[in-house]
């Protein structure tokens, strides 16, 4: 079984934790940002919530456990609400991946705290192991999350990000790759032109963001 998974399988109970929590408060982040800007489409979807059974999406999260990344189901954004549409567009998209950079600091906080303010002493060590599994395994699954919805690939938030930034007669060029862009993205990932591509890119950048930020909490504490 471990074979076809991209995790440990006893770290399982752990990651689904970790999920329900990641892809909730990324997309609850798109919700409330578009919400603030004058969308009501994803409020009346019932999508401004933090429950994850709003927001996980079942194939998505099945890559997570077999690929090492996956997606939650899109907040429905109607742009046409925005007084300033590719502003607007750019924040709603980038609030996803920057909710996830967030919840990386929250948890190197909360691990630093626990370790320093002797919280964790006198614990049985098997207790101790399966709390630094949690936080580990949050920490690295929110920058997973945080770099691969950057990815300029429809319909991730990178790609939104582009497009909202693009000049108008580029957008229309955009548009007409977007179907095109979306089959690319799912050939990458479900093949093996994924260990060429996103794997590669993720082993170089994660452990970057990883031991930047991680160094940074060791100078503070």
């Amino acid at each position: 079984m471990n074979h076809f998974l991209a995790f440990p399988l006893e770290q399982i109970p752990l990651l689904v934790i970790v999920l329900a929590i990641a892809f909730s408060v990324h997309e609850f982040a798109h919700a409330y940002v578009a919400y603030r800007f004058g969308d009501p489409t994803a409020k009346n979807a019932g999508r401004l919530t933090l429950s994850p059974f709003s927001h996980l999406d079942i194939f998505g999260t099945l890559m997570i456990f077999i690929a090492g990344f996956g997606w939650a189901k899109p907040v429905p954004v109607n742009r046409f609400y925005f007084k300033r549409p590719r502003l607007a567009g750019v924040l709603v998209s980038l609030a996803g991946p920057l909710s996830n950079l967030l919840l990386v600091l929250i948890g190197f906080i909360l691990w630093y705290s626990l370790i320093y303010s002797g919280v964790l002493n006198g614990i049985p060590e098997n207790i101790t192991n399966t709390i630094y599994q949690f936080f580990n395994l949050f920490i690295l699954l929110n920058i997973i999350l945080f770099i691969f919805n950057l990815l300029p690939f429809p319909p991730l938030d990178g790609y939104r990000v582009i497009e909202d930034l693009s000049p108008t007669h580029i957008r229309a060029k955009l548009t007409q790759f977007e179907n095109y862009g979306i089959l690319l993205f799912l050939i990458i990932i479900i093949t093996p032109l994924d260990q060429y591509t996103i794997t590669p890119l993720f082993n170089t950048v994660i452990p970057f963001i990883f031991s930047t930020i991680e160094n940074i909490f060791k100078t503070l504490f």
